[in-house]
């Protein structure tokens, strides 16, 4: 006799792990072997792997920098011949057997005199220099085709110049898109990355061969990061958490397209060194030295799983580690952030109008104010013409990034906040009639022909004023007057809810407006 289970069950998988929707979210670092030399701030082959590589340079103590180079044959480290020059934060490129180092610094603010050094497997060999002086660069390629990308050199603090090596000697390539030093580099001379640094803090750079351009932001800001892989898979780890001091122990993996959170180092770490094959990319690598705060052994490998079972929406399968039955669904509401184009021009206290697809950022606090506005396509911001007035916290009320009122706001010459309005057609700003009472920090509702502006400063008030395409009445006032109000409408001025706020002191009040409190002029249009 058939059972039932037979005739209507299913099969549930048994696996030893959570499934994953990638290899690399499935990796972890692992502690293996620490250096012989407690250091921060060296370098190493960066195209090593977690089987072999080389770590050379830096410190401390202080002041000297150090020549020690330790070779690593996946078990353990051993001193092999030293560098000529001792040097900190460095730039380093190649294999265990064949690899480069070159500029970095030989004294607190001081800089090696462009020095390249060559190393064969055995020793160290000084070669052609560098045309620019340089510490705290990134380090990608190999021992015969090298970048040395940005730095920090005096009297200009960071560098933007990228120099080729070509087996022989250095050529001045394509600059970066920002001067930038304290960044992580991986890939080679054909495909490369510069990740992080300062003062970029989350940006990445991405070189095809020919010229650099900006690519996606990581999640978390920091320099002094390790950094490994392609120019198109590749692996970002630790660093100092900018604009803080706190060593992050934060490991991010790039696809090509986007940074994904993986998982942490074992500890916070900064100035630390990674090493990863381009042909491994983001799988296979490992890290070395760093501070923790203070200069550190630390050796960690890390590996992703050839083998693994990737995520399916609906799964249901027997995690035998866990002893747990486990479904794979969506959460509620689902969705991910991503990065988009980022503004023109970075500020704060901005008013907004639009979608995802089709926005428009009005004023703001750069500082000082700007009356710069801004619109979005849904991939990147285009500057179109400015607000007549440049202001902070101003109101801006809309349904579609081409048709929009900006009214109240402040700025610094002005604290009492403006009562001027200003209606966007997709092309101009033109202003027109003034709200009845000056202030900032109000909340608004509505559309660009009919809208609503409540509360806000100073003194806190509870006025209301509803906009009719051509002028402003006042309605009914707050029951609670107070600023740095929210509201929510959809798209309407005569269903409106606001809510929380200061008076001081804060708020949790929360007020409904309806049509029936005030008449709407009618519009007539011919």
């Amino acid at each position: 006799m058939s059972k039932y289970k037979e005739i209507k069950g299913f099969k549930v998988q048994t696996l030893a792990s959570d499934t994953i929707a990638s290899q690399v979210l499935g990796g972890t670092w692992a502690s293996a072997a620490s250096l012989n030399t407690a250091r921060g701030n060296g370098n190493s082959s960066n195209q090593g792997t977690s089987t072999n590589t080389i770590y050379f340079g830096g410190y401390p103590p202080a002041p000297s920098r150090l020549a020690i180079t330790e070779s690593w044959n996946g078990t353990a480290w051993t001193e092999v011949n030293d560098l000529n020059q001792g040097r900190s934060n460095q730039g380093g490129a190649g294999v265990y057997t064949a690899a480069l180092c070159y500029g970095g610094g030989t004294q607190p603010g001081q800089f090696h005199p462009v020095t390249t050094e060559s190393w064969n497997g055995t020793s160290w060999t000084e070669v052609n220099d560098l045309n620019s002086a340089r510490r705290e660069l990134g380090g990608a390629g190999l021992q015969t085709a090298a970048m040395a990308i940005g730095g920090n050199h005096a009297p200009a603090p960071k560098l933007a110049n990228v120099e080729f090596w070509d087996g022989t000697s250095w050529t001045e390539g394509a600059d970066l898109p920002t001067a930038t030093s304290n960044m992580a580099a991986s890939g080679l001379t054909t495909s490369a990355l510069s990740i992080n640094g300062s003062p970029t803090d989350t940006k990445t750079f991405k070189y095809n061969g020919s010229a650099w351009s900006e690519d996606a932001d990581t999640n978390t800001p920091r320099n002094n990061l390790g950094g490994s892989g392609s120019g198109t898979s590749a692996l970002a780890s630790g660093g100092n958490n900018v604009p803080g001091t706190v060593q992050t122990a934060n490991t991010e993996g790039y696809d090509g397209t986007s940074w994904s959170e993986l998982s942490d180092l074992p500890t916070g770490n900064q100035a630390l060194s990674q090493s990863g094959a381009a042909a491994s990319g983001n799988t296979d690598a490992m890290m070395m030295g760093g501070q923790t705060p203070s200069a550190t052994t630390a050796t960690n490998t890390w590996s992703a799983p050839t083998t693994f079972t990737k995520i399916n929406l609906g799964q249901v399968y027997y995690n035998s580690g866990s002893n747990a039955y486990k479904v794979t669904a969506q959460p509620v509401a689902g969705g991910t952030w991503a990065s988009g184009g980022s503004l023109n021009d970075a500020r704060s206290q901005v008013g907004g109008v639009g979608t995802q697809t089709a926005a428009i950022c009005i004023g703001g606090n750069t500082p000082p104010e700007t009356a710069n506005v801004e619109t979005y396509d849904g991939s990147s911001w285009t500057e179109v013409n400015n607000l007549n007035t440049g202001r902070r916290l101003t109101q801006g009320m809309g349904t579609v990034y081409t048709a929009a009122i900006a009214f109240g706001g402040d700025s610094d010459p002005t604290p009492g906040g403006f009562n001027n309005a200003e209606v966007w057609d997709g092309s101009t700003w033109t202003e027109v009639n003034n709200l009845n009472t000056t202030r900032t920090e109000l909340a608004s509702a509505g559309t660009s022909t009919l809208a609503l502006g409540s509360g806000g400063n100073p003194p806190v008030t509870g006025k209301t004023e509803a906009w009719d395409g051509t002028s402003w009445t006042e309605v009914a006032d707050l029951a609670t007057s107070r600023r740095e109000l929210n509201s929510q409408s959809s798209n309407s001025q005569t269903s409106a809810l606001v809510f929380g706020g200061s008076a001081p002191p804060y708020s949790s009040a929360t007020e409904e407006f309806t049509a029936a409190d005030f008449t709407i002029n009618p519009v007539t249009t011919s």
